[in-house]
């Protein structure tokens, strides 16, 4: 047997030999910080079998992969803790995820106290250093052995798996799980780790099955980068637009209208009519869409022509019942049926495409409740949707196009580095999810291939994540606890208009198909809200700032000449407040960075004698004397351009 290890060397054996055993014979150092095996690029418990040739990899605690085991075996720690601490508690499952672990358990809520006293018998069971072994037993048995311990979620999951299966377990000082592993080989092998949250969760992830509660870790091979973490974590609850949004009295939620319905106050709905404005004045003055107004509801009859009925139905909020009422309406999910029959009002010629459609569209839909989230998750949301009916020959250049307009907005809200390009394919192995022949799917999907390295952007493939009627280009961003969502999409359409009858009128007077692009600009605006303020922690670009500048009047015998400067910034389109409260200069210059507004200007004695302001930023702290004209000058131009100021230390601008 020839084992090819990392550094190109080969190890060979006579016999069979578990990793561990490789690793011990290679070095007794690299055994002693060993976490797990990669066996042909699949990784692997240290007390695995290896019985054929293969490429192995000995993963140390300074592999990045080496933190999946390592949080894997915190999870089982965590579920022996709570079984020591809340005996009655079940089990369930308790993975690895990207930044750390999760074990789930049908019991009362946990509290913060609580979490402190898993942590505090965590460290105990650590310290005890008990080594984890794991065995095997056949289907039955583990049946069996898991009903006599009273864990009904773990029977279930063995009921799941084929009879002929041999089940695994991990054993660590007698405590027992379900598990396939990897794991660490000791307890003392988890170094750094935290208790983070609780929540609450689904049993499998179905609303409709047990409400079980949810504790969140992580865990790290050292303590520095534990700490680390943490304060990243810190960072992200800083930046937590579900907090953050509502501190800064962007929007609210009111159990009594329902999850998922955000109400936008008026600082948060000017943020959104910026936003409006600048995406309808791109696409009509620049970009050549013409813009419509559709129905936000339809019946029945439209959505089984498009599919949706067939393929999306559980996802829409259907009003009317099918065997019961005449007609049966749906709020819709979506605008493209509806801009159809706007592209098929009149007849169209091959001269009259590319024609080029955009909605500020408010759409619907049925979320499933623990899903909810904010503004990334909701069950209304408006976006900024396009569809263009192209002839065959136009889509590839008209769909350059659509990712041309897509960058454009993301390097206008300064977020484009933060972005990744995924196409979407279709899943061949579950082809009852789409509609359409399989050349058809697999030409339009190299057709995107060939646009995305053409152009040059990085992108991966995502089978199954296409629409059920065509593949796409998926942008997708993480949010500040790394939770990816997909911001904007452009989708490939060559079958609906099959569907609804859509032609135009080529050179030779024939009828013919057109393609179709589904695309948003921008995105949701509500997800893109929410995007905006974590990337900016609040401090939004000036253009976007509902209230761009506030003046400071230093006591209230300046009150008319800040109303005089307020009148004159008005009148250029500013969006300005006075503070006219009886209070300290200093007190108002710190609420208003408080507030994280773009400029403050301080007016007093001097400055209504020279008819001047005195002009404080977050940008650069104290930027001087300046005339009122000169001032409009500079910030007019700041709006119009769209330009993102890079704020200074907080330091700097305290010595300023």
């Amino acid at each position: 047997m020839k084992i090819s290890l990392k550094d190109g060397s080969i190890k060979e054996y006579s016999g069979a030999r578990s990793v561990i055993d490789i690793a011990s014979d290679i070095s007794e150092g690299l055994v002693r910080v060993a976490c797990a095996g990669e066996i042909d690029g699949e990784l692997v418990d240290l007390r695995t079998i290896v019985d054929k040739d293969c490429a192995l990899n000995i993963i140390t605690a300074t592999d990045p992969k080496a933190l999946k085991v390592i949080r894997h075996t915190a999870s089982h720690i965590l579920a022996e803790a709570v079984k020591r601490l809340f005996p009655d508690a079940k089990v369930t499952i308790g993975p690895a995820i990207e930044d750390g672990f999760y074990y789930d358990f049908d019991t009362e809520p946990f509290s913060r106290e609580d979490l402190d006293r898993l942590e505090a018998e965590m460290k105990k069971i650590i310290k005890e250093g008990h080594e984890i072994i794991r065995y095997t037993m056949p289907r039955a048995d583990a049946i069996r052995f898991m009903e006599e311990k009273g864990e009904s979620y773990k029977v279930e999951l063995i009921q799941d798996l084929p009879e002929e299966a041999q089940i695994s377990f991990y054993d660590q000082g007698g405590f027992v799980d379900l598990c396939a592993g990897p794991h660490l080989m000791n307890t003392k092998g988890v170094k750094a780790f935290k208790l983070t949250s609780s929540s609450m969760a689904y049993w499998r992830g179905d609303s409709n099955k047990a409400r079980l509660q949810r504790i969140y870790g992580t865990a790290y091979n050292k303590k520095e980068e534990l700490a680390e973490h943490l304060e990243r974590m810190e960072d992200a609850k800083r930046r937590d637009h579900n907090r953050l949004g509502r501190e800064m009295e962007l929007f609210t939620t009111v159990d009594v209208i329902g999850q998922g319905l955000p109400l936008f106050t008026p600082k948060g709905t000017k943020i959104i009519m910026k936003l409006q404005r600048w995406i309808e004045d791109l696409e009509d003055k620049e970009w050549g869409y013409v813009r419509t107004k559709t129905p936000l509801m339809a019946k029945s009859d439209l959505y089984k022509m498009s599919g949706h009925w067939d393929h999306y139905k559980e996802g829409m909020f259907v009003l009317g019942d099918e065997e019961k009422d005449k007609e049966v309406y749906a709020l819709r999910p979506m605008t493209c049926p509806f801009q159809y029959y706007v592209y098929k009002n009149t007849q169209k010629s091959y001269r009259d495409l590319p024609y080029r459609m955009s909605e500020t569209s408010t759409l619907f839909r049925a979320e499933d409740s623990g899903e909810m989230h904010g503004l990334t998750r909701v069950r209304q949301f408006t976006i900024t949707e396009g569809h263009l009916v192209v002839r065959p020959d136009q889509m590839v250049e008209e769909f350059k196009g659509c990712i041309a307009l897509a960058k454009y907005c993301l390097t206008t809200l300064g977020v484009e580095e933060d972005v990744t390009y995924h196409l979407s394919k279709w899943d061949p192995n579950n082809k009852e999810k789409y509609i359409g022949d399989p050349e058809v799917w697999n030409e339009t999907e190299q057709h995107i291939r060939e646009i995305l390295t053409e152009l040059e952007i990085p992108f991966v493939e995502d089978i199954g994540e296409a629409a059920f009627y065509g593949p796409k280009v998926d942008i997708n961003a993480k949010n500040v606890y790394g939770k990816e969502d997909t911001m904007i999409t452009i989708q490939w359409d060559a079958l609906l208009a099959e569907q609804f009858d859509m032609y135009y009128i080529d050179q030779n007077g024939e009828k013919v198909r057109p393609y179709i692009i589904h695309r948003t600009s921008m995105g949701c605006y509500e997800r893109t809200l929410a995007w905006l303020i974590e990337k900016y922690a609040g401090k939004f670009p000036t253009w976007l700032c509902p209230e761009q500048v506030r003046i400071l009047p230093i006591s209230e015998k300046y009150e008319a000449y800040a109303e005089e400067v307020r009148k004159e910034l008005a009148k250029a389109d500013i969006d300005v407040t006075v503070d006219n409260r009886s209070e300290k200069i200093g007190f108002k210059i710190r609420e208003a960075r408080l507030a994280k507004l773009p400029y403050m200007l301080v007016v007093g004695q001097q400055e209504e004698a020279d008819h001047t302001v005195s002009v404080r930023s977050r940008f650069a702290g104290d930027e001087g004397i300046k005339s009122i004209t000169d001032f409009i000058t500079d910030i007019t131009q700041e709006i119009k351009t769209k330009t993102i100021r890079r704020e200074v230390e907080q330091a700097a601008q305290d010595k300023a």
